[in-house]
């Protein structure tokens, strides 16, 4: 509320109490420094490197050469008649993707504790910021997924409309679990030493070196509470023009994706009141 005296404005800005709502709107309101911490962590991460952007493609392009030979020659994991490298990279884009968001949006809100010091705004834009900050690397990273396609005589179908809706769930997955674990770690230092187990767990558990389809009938639906699980193998079917979809195992994801969106939006609201303090 805002209060005159003497010609001065006086604005008190008061924690909210008990269950808030998301204040969605808000985040809109400061849409403009939204898109500047968004462009920030996008100059910063590539700041006095020799190869600039060019790491966008290293990355994904050099960890499917190794799980090419690893998993692909040496292991002889099946691909479902896709030849292993673009099926191994079309996964690692999302996974890229989202591994970069986990990590960066968890600690996010302790790397920038000057800022949520000194001045007001909705805390939620910091989270978000990197995680939009990444889509910048998929896309380099695209461009070479359709060389590889061109490479292997692989034709998009119409399916490959669906490909946005996909990264709004890879997206939506590491913003959900980002939430969660940036205002945790603002009260429990330690979360951020879990962060890079937690990634490296999730990678042998999401469908990235291998089909889903080694994976039971009847264990598909469960292997769906992965939400990542889902996110790859929408890619793979959108792109590379697999026979079926991902069925009941997207299902699955979409609906975990949902519960633990909502829920972080709520904890991060509930705790937002006290990260000045704590942080």
């Amino acid at each position: 509320m805002g209060e005159q005296e003497k010609g001065i404005i006086v604005t008190l800005i008061r924690p909210s109490r008990g269950w808030v709502s998301l204040k969605l709107a808000e985040l809109w309101k400061y849409r403009e420094l939204l898109y500047f911490l968004t462009w920030r962590d996008i100059k910063v991460r590539y700041k006095q490197t020799v190869i600039g952007a060019a790491w966008a493609i290293i990355q994904p392009f050099f960890a499917m050469v190794v799980f090419s030979i690893f998993f692909g020659q040496l292991a002889k994991i099946p691909s479902d008649g896709i030849p292993y490298p673009i099926f191994t990279y079309c996964a690692l884009l999302p996974w890229q993707l989202f591994a970069h968001a986990l990590n960066e949006s968890s600690n996010s809100l302790v790397a920038n504790q000057g800022l949520i010091t000194k001045v007001y705004f909705p805390r939620l834009v910091i989270p978000v910021a990197p995680v939009l900050a990444g889509l910048v690397d998929f896309c380099i990273a695209f461009l070479v997924l359709i060389g590889m396609m061109l490479y292997y005589g692989i034709m998009p179908t119409f399916a490959i409309f669906t490909i946005p809706l996909f990264l709004i769930l890879a997206v939506a997955t590491a913003l959900s679990v980002g939430l969660w674990l940036s205002a945790l770690n603002v009260e429990y230092r330690d979360v951020r030493y879990t962060i890079p187990f937690l990634t490296q767990f999730w990678l042998f558990a999401t469908p990235v070196a291998y089909p889903s389809s080694l994976v039971p009938e009847s264990w598909r639906a469960l292997y769906g509470l992965n939400p990542m699980a889902g996110v790859v193998e929408g890619f793979r079917w959108a792109l590379l023009g697999k026979a079926d979809g991902p069925g009941a195992l997207l299902t699955v994801s979409v609906f975990v994706v949902i519960i633990l969106l909502i829920g972080g939006l709520y904890y991060f609201q509930r705790m937002e009141r006290t990260f000045a303090d704590v942080v």
